[in-house]
């Protein structure tokens, strides 16, 4: 086990080894802990879904660490960028047009992906040496509750993952806010910290609840 407070490059280096040999890790982001992987190795994804026991047909959905890695992977949209000006880095999840390179496996046929930039420095500087976006999907088997802990991590999954990255217990306690820019008008998925009144705002009013 990593802890993110001791964490020097020779450990970044040693994760990074791990995911470029299609390992899965858990890690803290700035809502929950995730499961981490190359988006771009099949077997990688293949692992996720095994050990969340997850079914194929959920998209996983990816971090970023900039705008310019988001649009690496999407195909954004204007109202994109005047969202994420906003509210990037943070708890907001953007479900955007997959770019032809991503993986269907990791849209789960749906040809979308979400995308967040998270304010949790681990999971940044993860990416930096990386050098790619990283899946994030919750650290927890499926139907259970997300992991806001490492001992929760540790509970639920335990020897399935590679690697278990302690960054102590986390400040939201739940999932981020998820907003589906490929359709119009928007449709919020998911409320989280970010509230479905906040982003009146920047729609003018022109965004939904799913259904």
């Amino acid at each position: 086990m990593f802890r993110t407070e001791t964490l020097e490059d020779s450990g970044y280096d040693e994760i990074v080894s791990l995911l470029r040999s299609g390992g899965v890790i858990a890690f803290p982001t700035d809502t929950a802990y995730g499961l981490g992987a190359d988006p771009f190795t099949d077997a990688a994804i293949d692992r996720i879904f095994e050990v969340k026991g997850r079914s194929e047909d959920k998209p996983i959905l990816l971090l970023v660490d900039s705008v310019a890695m988001a649009e690496s992977v999407t195909t954004p949209s204007a109202a994109f960028y005047k969202l994420v000006e906003q509210f990037w880095p943070g708890p907001l999840t953007v479900i955007l047009p997959a770019a032809k390179s991503v993986p269907l496996k990791l849209t789960a046929g749906t040809r979308t992906v979400g995308v967040r930039w998270p304010m949790a420095g681990f999971a940044v500087n993860l990416m930096r040496h990386f050098g790619r976006p990283i899946t994030a999907t919750s650290a927890n088997r499926s139907g259970r509750p997300a992991a806001v802990t490492a001992e929760e991590v540790r509970a639920q999954l335990d020897e399935r993952i590679d690697a278990l990255i302690d960054g102590g217990p986390l400040p939201f306690g739940g999932g981020s806010t998820v907003i589906d820019l490929s359709m119009d008008p928007p449709v919020l998925l998911r409320e989280g910290p970010i509230s479905f009144e906040t982003l009146q705002t920047p729609f003018h009013g022109r965004i939904r609840r799913q259904a």
